[in-house]
């Protein structure tokens, strides 16, 4: 008899005033891929899996059903956060929305996390 219970599958939820997306296990925030809006980019700049949940594929989870929420949105995708960007040169499906980082947007995201 197995007392297991069975897995949870984890959720992603956007979460606009915190401009942030977060990924659920169980109900409890797991980990989050953080972001700014500039007119049509999203640019996403800090990604984060809380240690306890670390090595179980929820970073690529996040990224890609916040990615995916992105072009769902009409809008277009700047990695300034490096797993973002590691994530885009293995997942090509979201080439023809990315626009690259550039010295540019990352003095205007500075401006806006006051950096």
């Amino acid at each position: 008899m197995n007392d297991q219970p069975a897995p949870v599958t984890p959720t992603v939820e956007r979460i606009d005033a915190r401009h942030r997306y977060v990924i659920l296990v169980d109900g409890r925030q797991a980990g989050l891929t953080a972001y700014r809006d500039r007119g049509e980019q999203r640019v996403f700049f800090h990604t984060e899996i809380d240690d306890a949940h670390a090595g179980q594929g929820l970073a690529g989870q996040l990224v890609r059903q916040a990615l995916t929420d992105v072009r769902a949105q009409g809008l277009r995708i700047v990695p300034v956060c490096p797993y973002v960007a590691k994530y885009l040169t293995k997942h090509h499906d979201f080439d023809d929305i990315t626009d690259p980082a550039t010295p540019e947007v990352r003095t205007w995201l500075d401006a806006q996390l006051g950096r």
